[in-house]
């Protein structure tokens, strides 16, 4: 993955303090992303491991757990990516729990992450998924439960990394949920070359 995805446009270039996890989510590209809550990150037990997978670990967390972040200094403090990192990691540990499953539900069932693009697929609400399990690898993708295929996303979410997901979130959603699991698709798209006259 290359390009760093702070490029994205910021709402807040100077606007009142407010949590960084309040503020990271509202980013401008970031509709995918739901609020991961202080309990959770506070539970030791739900960051094992990732003390040695993001740089300046203890500093990031208290960058993530800050209840007062001021926007304004985003760009002079160099810790902020390492908090966006761990934040990203967390949140593919959330999203696996029932409150994540549910917050992440609510979205997928408003179409948040946006349709397959598929016509046969008659606008099937689709799901983030990352191609990776790892940070800087690939942006985000999306997943249709319908067609079973991952697209680019259209949205300015694209640039997401997709480890904020992991690579089984789908997987886990609809086994969590498999009342919304959608049925195949009644017919299949057929190019023109493999018609035969």
């Amino acid at each position: 993955m290359s390009g760093n995805q702070h490029s994205i446009s910021r709402p807040y270039e100077s606007g009142p303090v407010c949590s960084w996890i309040h503020w990271f989510t509202g980013l401008q590209g970031h509709d995918f992303l739901c609020r991961v809550p202080n309990d959770y990150i506070l539970d030791r037990f739900n960051l094992t491991g990732l003390e040695t997978a993001v740089p300046n670990f203890n500093v990031a967390l208290q960058t993530i757990l800050d209840p007062e972040f001021e926007p304004e200094v985003w760009d002079k403090a160099v810790d902020t990516v390492h908090a966006e990192t761990l934040y990203g990691l967390i949140h593919a540990r959330y999203i696996l729990t029932s409150h994540g499953l549910e917050a992440m539900c609510k979205k997928y069932e408003r179409g948040e992450f946006g349709i397959c693009p598929r016509f046969y697929c008659k606008g099937q609400n689709t799901l983030p998924i990352g191609l990776s399990d790892l940070c800087g690898h690939s942006h985000v993708k999306l997943y249709c439960p319908r067609c079973l295929d991952v697209y680019q996303p259209r949205s300015r979410c694209c640039l997401l990394d997709g480890a904020m997901f992991g690579t089984g979130f789908p997987h886990m959603f609809f086994m969590q949920l498999p009342e919304l699991r959608p049925h195949p698709p009644d017919e299949k798209y057929v190019g023109r070359s493999t018609i035969r006259h």
